[in-house]
């Protein structure tokens, strides 16, 4: 069949594999072997996978309506999918960075996420996913329970601290505050941290103008988590 050697070409019966590597291994190996076979066999990765390119993959991922594992009889995902193809391409870095960094398409952004987690380094990871957590946007979950529904944010903040995502097992890393006690990472100062500073200052400085619209901020984060 025309699809399996697009699927196995680089995996080799013999253990065999001169490729570059990610993490010490083949890439296609970050993703358990029954899950990958699942993927090589379904008739998505036969008929939309098959044979794409950093570029071409661009077209498929901008298709993407909700992210991923398994579903129904254990199913891989488009977004699993996908996923794998990645593996399998190993784009350059910086087309990974243009894929996260675009703004329109919110599953793009998450296949990116996704796939640097598996693949980048650990500082890298947290430098590149954490201003990511300030995205609110909605995202579609499909699993073997139906669809559900998350944010951005708290998907990148699971691609941080959990050991699963999207029924693939994450490689480990030293969490944040290791980084920092390492010196590989500077303290996290958050966006709400911030506004609260900025709101203490102000109080002291401005204390009895009448208020200066603090009412207009009251449930300003939670109004841009539910926006689309």
């Amino acid at each position: 069949m025309s699809h399996l050697p697009d699927a196995k070409s680089m995996l080799d019966s013999r253990g065999l594999y001169e490729g570059a590597t990610i993490h010490g291994v083949n890439p296609l190996l970050l993703i358990e072997k029954i899950i990958r076979e699942r993927i090589f066999e379904s008739l998505y990765w036969k008929e939309q996978a098959f044979g794409l390119n950093a570029a071409t993959l661009l077209d498929r991922a901008v298709e993407l309506t909700f992210i991923g594992g398994q579903y129904a009889n254990q199913k891989p995902t488009p977004f699993l999918c996908l996923t794998c193809k990645l593996l399998q391409l190993q784009p350059e870095k910086e087309i990974i960075l243009e894929y996260l960094h675009d703004t329109d398409f919110k599953y793009l952004r998450a296949l990116a996420a996704f796939y640097i987690r598996l693949t980048w380094s650990a500082v890298e990871i947290f430098k590149t996913l954490e201003p990511l957590l300030n995205d609110y946007r909605k995202l579609r979950v499909r699993s073997q329970a139906g669809f559900t529904l998350t944010y951005m944010d708290e998907f990148i903040d699971g691609l941080l601290v959990k050991e699963r995502m999207c029924d693939v097992a994450l490689p480990r890393i030293p969490t944040r505050a290791q980084l920092e006690d390492l010196d590989e990472l500077e303290p996290r100062v958050s966006a709400l941290g911030s506004e609260i500073d900025s709101d203490e200052e102000g109080s002291r400085n401005g204390g009895d103008d009448g208020g200066d619209g603090d009412d207009d901020d009251d449930g300003s984060e939670e109004g841009e988590r539910m926006e689309e």
